[in-house]
């Protein structure tokens, strides 16, 4: 089957691999839809693992239902991409994403489970989940990528009437000003270093304003704008750039929730994070109830994720389109595969 595989530092290429079957239970699964993640652009700008196919944003149709005795061939659904063991306190406790196999066998990030960047993929049978007939194959594959930003706005606790800063403006970042807005924050900035992006966030998004990040007086305006600085700040960036910016622009006794991976260490002024208090707190993942309460919200039509949709392309333009994701140019947020189109 036709599928898109990495072939080298910013170099994908569209490549032919088996048809996968059902093994150990899973879901055979036919990608009708498929979205670019940012961390699959990590993995294209390393150009590593080599011969891995991405894809864990997917969406599709019920080849062969596994083990799954209530699914059946046609069936529509979308999936968890995640390996959790099941066994550890982390999965007992409904903490999967803690699991140390979370990621080791995960759809589109391991060589042994290609993802949803070729006709058909599989996952693992208990995570996968029907779509509601409200919910289309491109609103399926935005359930992954919601429930990141929704996991974060869990762990910023945000209050009504809180102020909410989001710096990066990608994806996840303007579902975080999503979830903020449905939270009762008063006020949202975005702070992005691509105008086209920024102008999005408010145009198209939650965002009430838009802040430059390339300009030297941004810190002291947001700390103006936000009357002595934010309640909430997310990271969705993990550049030392973007941390600092996130410190310098908290109150004091305020939250910061990191959603952006950094690969290196960072510099930051932990001076400042000292002397006002602030909190930090990692963010990874989701949690399984998290997954299924965006598949919900999408299906009520609480969260209109179908606007934040650039463009729908086949598996051909695959190397086009991450390099206009990278181009630090475009207005591109989030751009769709249908491998079989």
């Amino acid at each position: 089957m036709k599928c898109v595989e990495i072939k080298d530092e910013r170099e994908l290429i569209v490549s032919t691999i088996e048809k996968p079957k059902s093994r150990d239970g899973r879901v055979v699964i036919k990608v009708e839809s498929c979205g670019i993640c940012g961390s699959d652009i990590h993995y294209f700008e390393s150009g590593e693992p080599k011969g891995l196919v991405m894809g864990h944003e997917f969406a599709g149709t019920v080849l062969d239902p596994g083990d799954r005795k209530d699914l059946q061939v046609g069936d529509r659904v979308t999936g968890l991409p995640t390996s959790p063991c099941g066994k550890c306190d982390a999965c007992k406790s409904g903490n999967g994403h803690f699991c140390r196999e979370t990621w080791s066998h995960a759809v589109g990030l391991s060589l042994e489970n290609p993802g949803g960047y070729a006709e058909v993929t599989t996952c693992r049978s208990d995570l996968v989940r029907k779509l509601p007939d409200k919910v289309s194959f491109d609103e399926g594959a935005m359930v992954e990528p919601t429930a990141v930003a929704l996991h974060a706005s869990n762990l910023a606790d945000i209050k009504v009437g809180n102020k909410v800063l989001v710096i990066g403006g990608g994806i996840i970042g303007l579902m975080a000003c999503e979830f903020a807005k449905l939270e009762g924050a008063s006020y949202v900035a975005m702070v992005e270093t691509n105008e086209k992006r920024g102008k999005k966030a408010v145009n198209v998004g939650k965002a009430d304003e838009w802040f430059d990040a390339t300009k030297r007086d941004t810190i002291e305006k947001l700390v103006a704008r936000s009357n002595g600085g934010f309640d909430v700040v997310f990271d969705c960036c993990g550049n030392s750039a973007a941390v600092s910016e996130a410190i310098m622009a908290t109150r004091p006794g305020g939250r910061i929730v990191l959603v952006g991976v950094s690969t290196a260490p960072i510099t930051i002024p932990t001076v400042v994070a000292v002397m006002g208090e602030i909190s930090m707190q990692g963010a990874i993942a989701y949690t399984e109830q998290e997954f299924d309460t965006c598949i919900d919200l999408i299906a009520s039509r609480r969260l209109n994720v179908k606007k934040y949709i650039d463009e729908i392309i086949p598996l051909e333009d695959a190397d086009d389109a991450f390099v206009r994701l990278t181009s630090g140019r475009d207005d591109s947020v989030k751009i769709i595969f249908h491998p079989n189109m």
